[in-house]
């Protein structure tokens, strides 16, 4: 079992930044990816980038540029630096790890990944 903790939502201006950070414990050795997930009222759940265990780095087109997901060599941490907010960028956010090997195809599938936090609120006002 893996466990997963968001943390560093909150509210924020258009233009403005924020980190979320992601807790992992448990068996973290047995996935081979991880991942932040978003998901708006009314909205389908969507991958926005994905790190997997030798480093690699996928983001959804709608984020590229503007966020960075990183992790600590442990794989026990894993950050999203967020920058350039939009108020579409409003959402609850999730971390997700994956047991499978599908996900090193980056393509952020929610049905891909076994383990999932809480969520945290990133809400970006206008």
């Amino acid at each position: 079992q893996v466990q997963l903790q968001e943390s560093g939502g909150g509210s924020v201006q258009s233009g403005g930044s924020l980190r979320l950070s992601c807790v992992a414990s448990g068996s973290i050795y047995s996935t081979r990816c991880i991942a932040w997930f978003r998901q708006a009222p009314g909205k389908e759940r969507e991958g926005v980038a994905s790190v997997d265990s030798i480093g690699r780095r996928t983001y959804a087109g709608s984020v590229e540029g503007r966020f960075t997901i990183s992790q600590d060599n442990t794989r026990t941490l894993v950050k999203l630096e967020m920058s350039s907010l939009k108020p579409e960028d409003t959402a609850t956010y999730y971390c997700a790890a994956s047991r499978s090997n599908d996900c090193y195809s980056g393509r952020r599938l929610a049905f891909e990944y076994n383990y999932w936090g809480q969520g945290t609120q990133v809400t970006v006002s206008s």
